[in-house]
């Protein structure tokens, strides 16, 4: 079942990179009474998350904060070494943007947004999106239905949709 509009997240524990090694992080807690951002693309340093999903959240970070934002979470189904590193190769972090690895991709299965591309040594992966979290509850959502694409889940058109 793919995650819609209205519905609650699912429990999931993802992953960040912390100063002792991975350290398991509960989205429950990062949701809970909270305004967040959860954007979720394809992979690390890949072309179009690189180049314009992840800048697309960078350039618009004040602009959701200044409409009451908690925090911006980036997504992918990576480890928490390589989602640090690319946070800090992007600057996403220096930017405040969360970088948190869906290793297992049990959070991206659990709401439907798992493709593959064997070819591209994609398994598992997750669809390009965007979408508003109101404690827990989803209140936007901007899928692709190309996960090389990103005009519906970019950061600009996501603070468009909450005017």
């Amino acid at each position: 079942m793919t995650i819609k509009t209205g519905d609650t997240l699912p429990d999931a524990t993802l992953l960040a990179l912390g100063d002792n090694g991975p350290e398991e992080v509960a989205l429950a807690d990062k949701l809970a009474n909270r305004k967040v951002i959860i954007f979720g693309l394809p992979g690390a340093y890949t072309g179009t998350c690189s180049t314009a999903h992840v800048p697309s959240f960078m350039v618009t970070s004040d602009d959701f904060k200044a409409k009451g934002v908690d925090e911006i979470i980036c997504v992918a189904v990576n480890d928490p070494f390589v989602m640090k590193a690319w946070g800090e190769a992007t600057r996403a972090t220096d930017e405040g943007i969360t970088m948190l690895a869906d290793a297992h991709s049990e959070f991206t299965t659990a709401i439907g947004m798992e493709f593959s591309a064997p070819p591209a040594g994609f398994i598992n992966r997750s669809k390009r999106y965007a979408m508003l979290v109101d404690n827990g509850v989803v209140s936007i959502l901007n899928a692709e239905s190309n996960p090389g694409e990103c005009d519906i889940s970019a950061g600009e058109t996501l603070l468009e949709a909450m005017d």
